[in-house]
């Protein structure tokens, strides 16, 4: 992302709910990622969040990076062709849809979010290949009933699909709310369906004093959770190797400059295995 993209980025058209006065989660991301679909106060917000914790835009590079590389796991060795991306956020590149579709052509995808930009830009991410197919929810995070309804006319949850969270559960208030969310989720899938969880940690003071500054500014509010309350999200699955790590330690592609530095960011891949 470059000095030039940002200074180029204007603001889209408001429409009906948008309230561009506020910063908004998926806005302020879109703006690390390069992304257009943001207004002045999320940039000054993203500004004011880099100049103070540069490194917070490796973040949001990283997570969308191992997004991609969990994607294609899932796609590829493990064989699930149905995805429910919840919280998916504003389109940039490399959406759910296309690294899977890149893999497995006939994958079905299902996105959900309840930002009203992001419905604004539903279309954006209704760009199916001809085999497979993609469709949008409405739907806050908390309301799974109305979630696996809509996300059912699309894929069979009769069978394996992969529910990705990445960045959503911090938004919830508490960690028991997040688990139920989770719980509620994962029990109304299939065996051999897949959770991936990325969210960031509480472990480094410098970065819990930077969402001090975003739990003052923006909305959603961000709860920074330890690595064990993120690690019980997993309870009652199988976590695949190498587990619970580091977003850059999460089957890395090959670099010549070696190991990236940690960055504070958990993800997780697991799988719901069928009862005794």
């Amino acid at each position: 992302m470059t000095e030039e993209t940002f200074q180029s980025t204007k603001d889209p058209a408001a429409g009906p709910g948008i309230d561009s006065s506020v910063p908004q989660t998926a806005r302020v991301w879109n703006y690390w990622l390069g992304g257009r679909d943001n207004y002045a106060v999320d940039r000054a917000l993203g500004d004011e969040i880099a100049q103070a914790y540069p490194i917070i835009v490796d973040i949001a590079r990283a997570d969308r990076a191992v997004l991609n590389r969990a994607v294609r796991y899932l796609a590829g060795e493990a064989g699930v062709t149905q995805f429910l991306d919840v919280g998916a956020g504003l389109p940039t590149t490399n959406n759910t849809h296309e690294v899977v579709q890149a893999v497995a052509p006939t994958a079905r995808i299902v996105y959900v979010d309840y930002d009203p930009l992001v419905l604004v830009h539903a279309r954006a991410l209704l760009s199916s290949g001809p085999e497979g197919a993609t469709d949008y929810v409405d739907a806050d995070l908390r309301d799974t009933g109305t979630i696996l309804r809509e996300a059912g006319r699309t894929l069979d949850l009769t069978r394996p699909v992969a529910l990705m969270l990445s960045g959503i559960l911090a938004h919830l208030p508490t960690v028991d709310e997040a688990r139920s969310v989770v719980r509620r989720l994962m029990d109304s899938l299939a065996v051999g369906s897949h959770l991936v969880v990325v969210d960031g940690t509480n472990t480094n003071q410098e970065l819990n004093d930077v969402m001090r500054i975003w739990n003052e500014s923006a909305n959603p509010p961000y709860a920074m959770r330890s690595p064990d309350e993120i690690a019980s999200y997993f309870d009652g699955l199988e976590l695949v190797e190498p587990g619970l790590v580091d977003v850059t330690r999460w089957r890395p592609d090959p670099d010549p400059a070696g190991p990236a530095r940690p960055l504070d960011n958990l993800v997780g891949v697991a799988r719901k295995p069928a009862r005794p």
